[in-house]
């Protein structure tokens, strides 16, 4: 299909482009925010009438739109059943219990930081942001109301240590994709990767670290606290049997995770354990079980607080983020198939004549074909494959390029509101995207750790050069370093 299609001038391509950031501007300038869905139907609806008087087809056009939607697909679904799990874990007291006792024994100092670190040892173990934001997420939201944190710094440290997770663990599908597609061992890829990631997040850890100094035990009001812990009491058993047997969802998550189950079996099997759990030992009929797996948890327990901790998820919750999901898809899909991607990134060859330039273009274009695509697995695949040849022309080892990859895929996906990582935060943390991006740390610090060193040649390793450190100022340091 593609071989037939006709490429889109570089003017087409940037209208295109400068079409939806108008669109999404002006909102923010009449209204203070934009209207996500319609700024995606209008974009495509623009880029679909200049591309057919352009010469494109529309078979290309409507294959690009189906194109996105399959991309959609399964974490579309996996986002639905995640939302199907959490009012299961609700009910069968498992993430009340994580609420009453993290309450009980965090300190609201070190809160954000004790976030970001279970987080990411979640994600490593589990292989998915996706997974830990579902179930550790969740709780962390909960805790951090009840501890008077803003939601948005507690999504921030969660999705941080999500996205480190994600990125580092070797059952992770960003991290055998960037891998694959650059032609790299992945544990290779995973050590290169430790060089810019780890960096980033001591310094994520230490920003968090110094946020939590503002939010010490003496500045919480215990009372409001003691109304949580009250309210979830009286309606959840929390004694200690009790809590290990609403551990049991959360376990069946992590060891279905760390076997390679999919996705989708794992998120079924768990609410379906959870909702056994809940009937058995919180006295909750199918029927309630069934209503709240659907429409979400819903209970009043005579405290606002509590109430708005508890009451939350359900497949119906998630419908806003799915429509937004396949409508982000689908115009990435049309921006793909109809070449506007290729032509926009052919633009930026000329600037790949050294390392230098040459990684610092590799991370540009990725967070914009992120933007574009509304899919971090095609920012990883485009620019990867179109910027490997320039990678191996300059002799530089391959796990440079699959670094940066996900030093600027992976990591930037939760910041597009429309991109898929970003409508699923959104979803489940229950914070809107452009909320929780100032404190999302690890999302932009990893680029910039990226290109610093790109510009000092520090860990740009060449193929004759393996273990050394090189100078990429010029466009002769591949040379010298054969």
């Amino acid at each position: 299909m593609e071989n037939d299609t006709k490429k889109p001038s570089l003017g087409v391509a940037l209208l295109i482009i400068a079409f939806m950031f108008i669109v999404i501007i002006a909102q923010l300038i009449a209204v203070g925010s934009p209207d996500i869905h319609l700024t995606m139907v209008f974009s495509m609806t623009f880029a679909t009438i200049l591309l057919l008087f352009g010469g494109t087809k529309w078979s290309v056009i409507e294959d690009g739109i189906m194109h996105g939607c399959k991309i959609a697909m399964i974490p579309m679904l996996i986002l639905m059943f995640i939302g199907m799990l959490i009012p299961a874990l609700i009910a069968a007291g498992t993430i009340p219990a994580l609420i009453y006792y993290g309450l009980k024994i965090i300190n609201p100092s070190v809160f954000l930081l004790t976030a970001a670190l279970v987080c990411s040892v979640s994600s490593i173990a589990t292989g998915s942001s996706y997974t830990t934001g579902g179930t550790f997420g969740v709780a962390f939201m909960g805790i951090g109301m009840g501890l008077g944190i803003p939601p948005a710094m507690t999504a921030g440290a969660v999705i941080s240590g999500a996205v480190i997770g994600d990125k580092l663990s070797p059952i992770s599908d960003s991290t055998n994709l960037a891998a694959g597609v650059t032609e790299t061992n992945l544990f290779k890829h995973i050590k290169s990767m430790l060089y810019t990631t780890v960096p980033a997040f001591i310094i994520s850890c230490i920003l968090y670290a110094v946020l939590g100094m503002n939010y010490s035990a003496s500045s919480i009001d215990t009372s409001v606290v003691d109304v949580i812990l009250n309210g979830i009491s009286s309606t959840f058993s929390v004694s200690f049997g009790s809590t290990l047997i609403s551990m049991i969802p959360l376990a069946v998550v992590i060891f279905m995770a760390v076997k390679q189950y999919s996705a989708l079996a794992t998120m079924v099997a768990a609410s379906l354990v959870a909702m056994i759990i809940a009937m058995l030992t919180q006295g909750f009929s199918i029927i309630e079980m069934m209503s709240f797996m659907n429409y979400g948890f819903s209970i009043d327990v005579g405290v606002d607080a509590v109430n708005a901790l508890l009451n939350r998820g359900g497949i119906q919750s998630m419908m806003w983020t799915v429509s937004l999901g396949f409508l982000g898809l689908s115009f990435g899909g049309i921006l793909e198939k109809s070449l506007v991607m290729e032509t926009l990134l052919n633009s930026m060859k000329g600037l790949t004549k050294n390392a230098r330039n040459l990684i610092t273009t590799h991370v540009f274009s990725t967070i914009i074909v992120n933007m574009l695509s509304a899919s971090q697995y095609v920012s990883i695949i485009i620019p990867g494959r179109m910027y490997l040849p320039a990678y191996r022309k300059l002799g530089i080892r391959t796990d440079v390029a699959s670094r940066t990859c996900e030093d600027a895929g992976t990591v930037t996906s939760p910041l597009v509101p429309w991109g898929l990582c970003g409508v699923f935060f959104t979803g489940v943390l229950g914070v809107n995207t452009l909320e929780y991006f100032p404190y999302a740390f690890l999302a932009y610090i990893t680029p910039v750790v990226a290109i610093i060193y790109a510009y000092t040649g520090k860990f740009v390793w060449y193929e004759e050069a393996a273990d050394n450190v090189v100078d990429v100022d010029s466009g002769d340091a591949a040379n010298s370093s054969k």
